[in-house]
């Protein structure tokens, strides 16, 4: 069934990572309230030296899904096998776990995560937020609660830019790019 309304994506920057997380906090209780649909959520962490860190709420990741991949054909192939079943279940499923982690991007598409890693600021914290279905009133009011929040890029319609960009005032609302 598809969504009334198309998906959103929006970037808040903060000062601090601890805001930043408080916002994610916050994101999900409006998901649980059902004032939007949440499909992905992702941190992006810029340091005062430019270093980078990246954290994604939906997709996989390729340790941990190696992981779990080389548990199950391993399993698989000592059954199958024996110990020499066991070894090459273990090896196959760690490499093919790995590649399909790297493969499937459900969430916020990877080419937009390297776009926020390069647009914002050193020494801030940054929320993306893919979502649909978003009640901009409720939204509004979560952003008000979080001062100095910058909003980095947009991909709402006009009225609702203009509500958010109100909410965060004249320091914090930045033109969306197209």
């Amino acid at each position: 069934m598809a969504s009334e309304h198309p998906d959103t994506l929006f970037g808040l920057s903060f000062e601090s990572a601890s805001r930043a997380q408080q916002f994610m906090l916050a994101i999900g209780e409006l998901r649980q309230a059902e004032k939007l649909k949440l499909i992905d959520a992702v941190m992006v962490v810029k340091d005062d030296n430019d270093h980078v860190r990246v954290r994604e709420t939906i997709d996989p990741q390729p340790g941990r899904t190696a992981l779990s991949s080389a548990m199950w054909t391993g399993l698989l192939g000592l059954i199958v096998g024996g110990p020499v079943g066991w070894i090459a279940g273990i090896g196959l499923g760690a490499g093919v776990g790995a590649a399909t982690a790297k493969l499937i991007d459900i969430g916020v598409p990877d080419e937009w995560v390297d776009w926020f890693k390069l647009a914002v600021r050193p020494g801030t914290a940054t929320v993306v937020v893919l979502a649909s279905d978003i009640d901009q009133t409720a939204l509004a009011a979560e952003v008000e609660r979080f001062p100095g929040a910058q909003l980095v890029h947009t991909t709402v319609h006009a009225e609702a830019f203009a509500q958010l960009a109100h909410t965060l005032g004249d320091q914090g609302a930045q033109t969306p790019l197209p």
